[in-house]
């Protein structure tokens, strides 16, 4: 997988980098989001949903663990799935998470509880602090990320 980077400067700048990948988004895409409490990894979700045409608010996934989203409201459907809470991997199934991908998509926060689920096709962004008080994005791109990567 090819690497790539990106500097992220301000939450408005994160969103509107979201909305960027929300629009290079396709069925059956899964996008994995790393970093710690705080990083900007919903503020990212809410990007690509905004991308696709949803409008209402778009809140962590923390105590829901998985938010769907479906036309009319999305171009796309869309989980946004929060796996914080999740402590034993055998819980996953119970989400259906492999459902969505028939025609829709996931973007998955702490995918650490994943297990190993989606590696080969997940697009993997890690965010860190920037030395200059922004983000540091980090991406593993897939074969099919190769040129949607925005």
């Amino acid at each position: 997988m090819d690497a790539a980077e990106r500097r992220i400067a301000t939450p408005q700048d994160m969103e509107a980098f979201g909305r960027a990948l929300g629009a290079a988004l396709r069925s059956g895409d899964v996008i994995t989001l790393e970093g710690g409490l705080g990083a900007g990894k919903t503020t990212l979700a809410r990007g690509i949903l905004r991308a696709l045409g949803f409008a209402a608010d778009v809140p962590s996934p923390t105590f829901a663990i998985l938010q769907g989203y479906t036309p009319p409201e999305t171009d796309l459907p869309l989980a946004h799935v929060d796996l914080y809470r999740i402590e034993d991997s055998g819980e996953l199934d119970e989400l259906g998470l492999d459902d969505w991908l028939d025609g829709g998509a996931l973007v998955v926060e702490w995918p650490d509880r994943l297990a190993g689920r989606y590696d080969r096709i997940a697009l993997a962004i890690h965010i860190a602090d920037d030395a200059d008080g922004g983000r540091l994005l980090t991406a593993l791109l897939p074969k099919s990320w190769e040129s949607r990567w925005p």
